[in-house]
């Protein structure tokens, strides 16, 4: 079908939608002139929810008709409720507007509304109705029709995000954004409700932000010339090659980052898309402008990053390692020892995630069941995205791509969405990082590198793909995207399957492999400086000398402590006190203490910091045959220590041993003293280590009870949060629509009572038992009529007329529907012509009588005097 060309004044209120069909297959099909590329136009998808009607109308009062584009509407809607909204947006727009019907043709020139209770999506340029995917309450129409746009008509899909409540439509214009297509938002200021534009502008993912009547000139001025792109023209003038390898000079400069080895046709493309926002047309303008503004370079080099990512982005590939690679690559690690991974390009952190999630959940299935150590790192260029990723907050849409139970397990609710919890977000270390320029991480058992090679040139890409295999361990798992390959390194990584991409790292390979691995930046060279001056420099004075030899020698062994026993400065030879635990490093001074020390150290250790007051310990027995004085002393000078303390050890000199005579009689009995007082400290200290531990097991049953209940009813309440606000939104909808209807009628209403008052015509309706129904002001001057008598019969009214069969011919009016007239006269000598006709509604059905009283006194007198000359 062509598209249609009819103006506002063509559409009558009686058109019902088979009609305005019939009449559009017989319009005019001359096609509309387009200003957009020649091949195709754009489809813009505009979204909104609660307030969107207000924000709807003022954007189609400014959409010229032979705009070139097409247009489809999807707003929440209650699925229960017939919608209003074609009808009021054809009041307001010069285009035609009609409800989407399953299989039509997306015509430039036309609007299309969503139905209720339907999903939309567009496949080859045409409208599919599909039964809604969620429940009502937690539906996503939005950014399911967003996503089908964004595949399906790539660079020239618009989407647009006006007034509403929650998130709807954020995943959606990321989608658009990721396939080249551009997205706007209302200003949230001036919507009604701001939850849905402001979670779109706070996701990264709007290119334009303004008022609705204002964002028309946005997508219409912003929409590409017709310029030949590198990919389809051999050459680029020299005018055009010259303006990017500036821009490119620009970029270096402003971020530090060269972008000279990425792709040209990527770069293009997103200077395309910059230059389409500003309405400009030429290379050589866009440079000017960004000399000129240099915030424009800082909003290119984000736009060069194409920071799209979602969570489980491709669900197969997450399957595939969860089911199939990981349990091989985890069940060879020991253990306690450490997975170490890296997700390169990570973005806001969506992907990190995800992999942190799924290797979590691998490691939770492993058999048999082992403890194992997680450690993720994810980089990217971008501070501002990282900074986000850090965060770990996202919008409440994510509900779309994360399973409920991860929802549960791996995510807590947050005023702005969901907040990645704790235990996920402690696994990752999130950085900035150049790929390409700075040091890569090693000894990883997982790269993740999806996405990202399909920006860059061959030649970067000849050099990271051996810079990865050298980053893996023996056996280590490299992850691409869906469009990337390894090229010619199939000597360095073996393919998981022929479709996948997941490549196992290859041993023999290595000697081949000689990476480039970058390295930290150089250093400024130093001053030179004369060589007396560098010899003068190097040897240490002597007033240094004698201190470190005091210290050495003479000084005590020492250590400074913060207030839980971590060490701080260590001072003189302290291994004959504190040696380092096995196993993870540990640098508490109460872990660390010597045989016997550490059962006097730490009540000393407390003490000191109780009181702020030095404590000495004295005699302190380590062993046999060594005793320790202990001297724990809080510090409060200088101001940078207070806090701390310093613990002194300082070893007693040996006692001079007894005659062997007195020895004997007493060692028998101090030995069989000590291992009674030992026995007893034992027993005490195990049955109040039974206690404590009992204690702990059932305070740890009940918080964890607690917990379980607190989290079940926290999902309950978030589920039916989401159903309420959902249902909300609809009803916010459907009110607006009728109360556009109030509106409309409250109009009709005045315009009907302006027209009886000014045709000065007694008027009376009545109702189908010929009750009062409603009269006009005239017709109280007739028949003593208030406000009051409606709904009294019209028997019960008096009447200056003279008409006493005025009920019998009104029945049979309703009788018979044929109309009646007569002629009657009032007591006070004047005349009337009285006409009784059906009420007829608009459905064709009659609900009662009208009956209208014309004056024609005026005339009777003339006739009764033109009698009386007859006669003379």
């Amino acid at each position: 079908m062509g598209p249609i060309k009819r103006g506002r004044d063509a559409v009558r209120k009686s058109d019902r939608p088979d009609a305005r069909a019939r009449r559009a297959r017989t319009a005019s099909r001359k096609p509309i002139a387009r200003t957009s590329v020649p091949h195709a136009f754009a489809v813009v998808g505009i979204g909104a929810s609660a307030g969107g009607l207000e924000a709807l109308e003022r954007f189609f009062e400014n959409v010229p008709q032979a705009c070139g584009l097409a247009f489809v509407v999807v707003q929440h809607m209650d699925p229960t409720h017939k919608g209003l909204l074609v009808e009021l947006l054809q009041r307001v727009s010069a285009m035609p507007v009609a409800q989407a019907r399953d299989g039509s043709r997306v015509e430039p020139g036309n609007v299309y509304v969503i139905p209720p209770n339907k999903d939309l999506a567009i496949r080859h340029g045409s409208l599919h109705l599909l039964a809604p995917a969620g429940a009502r309450g937690r539906r996503l129409p939005i950014d399911s029709f967003f996503q089908t746009l964004a595949e399906d008509q790539g660079e020239h899909a618009v989407g647009v995000i006006l007034s509403g409540m929650g998130s709807d439509g954020t995943l959606g214009l990321r989608a658009i954004k990721e396939k080249g297509g551009r997205t706007f938002a209302e200003t949230p200021a001036s919507a009604k409700f701001d939850s849905m534009p402001r979670s779109a502008i706070d996701a990264g993912q709007v290119d334009g932000v303004a008022p609705a009547h204002e964002l028309v000139q946005r997508i219409l001025g912003g929409r590409r010339a017709p310029t030949p792109s590198p990919a389809s023209n051999a050459s680029l003038e020299a005018a055009a090659k010259s303006a990017i390898e500036q821009i490119v000079g620009l970029l270096q400069a402003e971020t530090g980052h060269d972008f000279s080895l990425y792709k040209r046709n990527t770069i293009y493309r997103r200077i395309e898309r910059r230059m389409g926002l500003h309405q400009l047309d030429a290379l050589p303008a866009y440079l000017r402008y960004l000399r000129d503004n240099p915030k424009e370079l800082q909003l290119l080099f984000r736009e060069l990053l194409i920071g799209v990512t979602s969570f489980f982005r491709d669900p197969d590939v997450w399957e595939k390692l969860r089911g199939d690679v990981l349990p091989t690559l985890l069940g060879a690690r020991a253990a306690g020892s450490t997975v170490r991974a890296w997700v390169t390009g990570c973005s806001t952190g969506e992907e990190a995630y995800t992999l942190a999630i799924v290797l979590r959940e691998a490691i939770a299935a492993l058999e048999p069941p082992r403890k194992l150590m997680l450690q993720v790192f994810a980089t990217d260029l971008d501070p501002d995205a990282i900074e986000r990723a850090r965060q770990g907050v996202y919008p409440a849409s994510i509900a779309a791509e994360v399973s409920p139970e991860r929802l549960r397990r791996f995510f807590v609710a947050d005023p702005r969405g969901y907040r990645v919890n704790a235990e996920v977000r402690e696994r990752i270390v999130f950085a900035v990082q150049n790929v390409i320029q700075d040091p890569p991480f090693t000894k990883l058992d997982l790269l993740v590198c999806r996405n990202v090679l399909i920006y860059l040139s061959p030649a970067l890409q000849q050099k990271l793909l051996p810079l990865f295999h050298y980053s893996l361990r023996p056996g280590g798992v490299l992850v691409l995207g869906t469009s990337e390959t390894v090229g010619g390194f199939t000597g360095l990584f073996a393919q998981e399957g022929h479709r996948s991409r997941v490549y196992h790292r290859l041993e023999q390979g290595r000697a081949a492999s000689r990476p480039e691995v970058p390295s930290s930046p150089t250093p400024l060279p130093r001053a030179r400086v004369s060589a007396a001056a560098e010899i003068q420099a190097m040897q240490p004075s002597f007033q240094s000398q004698a201190d470190r030899l005091l210290l050495q020698r003479f000084g005590p062994a020492a250590v400074l402590a913060n207030d839980r026993g971590d060490v701080l400065y260590i001072s003189g030879r302290i291994g004959a006190f504190l040696e380092p635990a096995a196993g993870k490093a540990n640098w508490n001074v109460f872990a660390m203490a010597r045989g016997g020390l550490a059962n006097a150290l730490e009540p000393a250790f407390r003490k000191a910091f109780r009181k702020k007051q030095t404590v000495i310990a004295t005699g302190v027995r380590m062993d046999r045959a060594r005793r320790v004085d202990v001297t724990i002393e809080p510090l409060k000078e200088p101001p940078s220590l207070r806090g701390t303390a310093m613990v002194l050890f300082a070893e007693v000199g040996k006692p001079a041993a007894p005659p062997p005579e007195r020895l004997r009689g007493a060692r028998g009995a101090t030995r069989e003293s000590e291992l009674r007082v030992a026995r007893d400290e034992l027993h005490a200290t195990r049955e109040e280590m039974q206690i404590a531990a009992e204690e702990l097991t059932s305070t740890n049953e009940e918080l964890q009870s607690a917990n379980e209940e607190l989290q079940s009813t926290n999902e309950e309440l978030t589920t039916s949060k989401e159903e309420m606000q959902s249902m909300n939104e609809e009803l916010q909808s459907l009110n607006h629509e009728l109360q556009a209807k109030v509106d409309e009628l409250l109009r009709a209403s005045s315009d009907m009572k302006n027209l009886l008052d000014s045709t000065d015509i007694a008027t009376l309706f009545l109702d189908g038992d010929l009750n009062v129904r409603r009269f006009t002001t005239q017709m109280a001057k007739l028949i003593k009529l208030i406000p009051s008598d409606a709904g009294r019969p019209i028997t019960d009214l008096a009447q200056d007329f003279i008409y006493p069969d005025l009920h019998d011919d009104a029945r049979e009016v309703l009788r018979r529907l044929v109309s009646a007239e007569k002629q009657v006269g009032t007591k006070d000598g004047r005349w009337f012509t009285v006409r009784i006709m059906p009420y007829r509604t608009l459905d064709n059905r009659i609900d009662g009588a009208v009956i209208t009283f014309l004056d024609i006194s005026a005339a009777k007198a003339l006739e009764a005097n033109l009698r009386r000359k007859g006669k003379s």
